[in-house]
């Protein structure tokens, strides 16, 4: 009988996705609370065909060249910047990631932050815990109108999509986006979306909800230029990835109260947050959260570990980001 192909899964996972990939491979689990270095993760790989990762580890040449019997990394996340695909590919080692599972929960986190940024739940909350809040007033964190105002969306893949038609139908906002390409028509009529150029959107809208994927290409692509463009009553709410602002031209603009305020799930090197950005109260931050609720994060996992067990044990790829591989070898 052949031995069964040894995995490993790269950080801390629910016992059920544990348990479901015991029934087929040899698992190598990680303890809670730890992050493998680069080199660590490859000792932990030596030998190893699958690996579950977040967005967090690495799969580079590098770590290829090290690891010879990698046959595929299967991310938890629907992004995969962490993921060298030319280099995958050129190894023979599938990547998958987790499309459509967390769509819905993260546009409703999306909006949340919006609303929370926009009326300023955050700063008035600080002021309230700190005892401040000694008498009502007409102006006490008047913030900016949700309902009815432009909502401009900077990526519209499904999750943007998803939070046009919350603007849209819930809010009746006037919804406008820039992507690398163009919506169908009836795509746009369907969520009510006007596709502009990113000068006029930076320009136009009230929130701007950045949902673009990462890649080198769109570093820091939100920078002083663009913000100095929005209007002084705009906020700005990111969802994406870090390094897509420029974190340093938004501490300036906020600081100087050049836009009205920020909300912010992800950040540039993450968990370390920019220091600059906890000296400024006109911005909400949360931990990279967007798709946390437990049937979501669920739902991530197991469509991690369904990847390694129809790449394994069948050669099936459900959500391949560089299908070329299957079946070469």
């Amino acid at each position: 009988m052949p031995a069964r192909p040894s995995i490993l899964i790269a950080r801390t996972v629910f016992p059920e996705v544990v348990d479901k990939l015991r029934q087929h491979f040899d698992v190598e689990t990680t303890p809670a609370g730890t992050v493998w270095s680069a080199q660590q993760l490859v000792q932990r790989l030596q030998g190893k065909e699958g690996v579950l990762t977040t967005g967090s580890e690495r799969i580079d040449a590098a770590l290829l060249a090290a690891c010879p019997q990698l046959k595929i990394a299967a991310n938890l996340a629907v992004g995969f910047n962490n993921f060298d695909l030319d280099a995958m590919t050129a190894a023979g080692v599938l990547g998958t990631n987790a499309p459509d599972v967390l769509t819905e929960t993260t546009a409703d986190f999306g909006f949340a932050l919006l609303m929370a940024t926009a009326r300023r739940i955050t700063e008035s909350e600080h002021y309230l815990r700190a005892g401040h809040w000694k008498e009502w007033s007409l102006d006490l964190f008047a913030g900016a109108e949700v309902h009815g105002s432009t909502l401009g969306i900077l990526g519209m893949g499904r999750i943007g999509q998803a939070i046009a038609r919350r603007g849209a139908l819930g809010f009746g906002m006037k919804v406008i986006y820039h992507n690398r390409s163009r919506l169908p028509e009836d795509k746009e009529a369907a969520i009510g979306a006007r596709y502009v150029d990113r000068d006029t959107l930076f320009a136009e809208a009230d929130h701007v909800v950045l949902v673009l994927p990462y890649t080198p290409a769109v570093h820091h692509t939100v920078g002083a230029a663009e913000i100095a463009r929005m209007k002084p009553t705009a906020t700005l709410v990111n969802i994406a990835r870090g390094g897509i602002v420029d974190e340093e031209a938004l501490v300036a603009a906020l600081r100087e109260r050049r836009i009205a305020a920020a909300g912010l799930d992800v950040f540039e090197g993450e968990p370390r947050i920019n220091p600059a950005l906890l000296t400024v109260p006109n911005v909400v931050l949360t931990p990279h959260i967007a798709s946390a609720t437990l049937p979501t994060r669920m739902a991530m996992a197991m469509l991690a570990a369904d990847n390694l067990i129809a790449y394994l044990t069948e050669g099936r790829a459900l959500t391949p980001l560089n299908p070329e591989v299957v079946g070469r070898a």
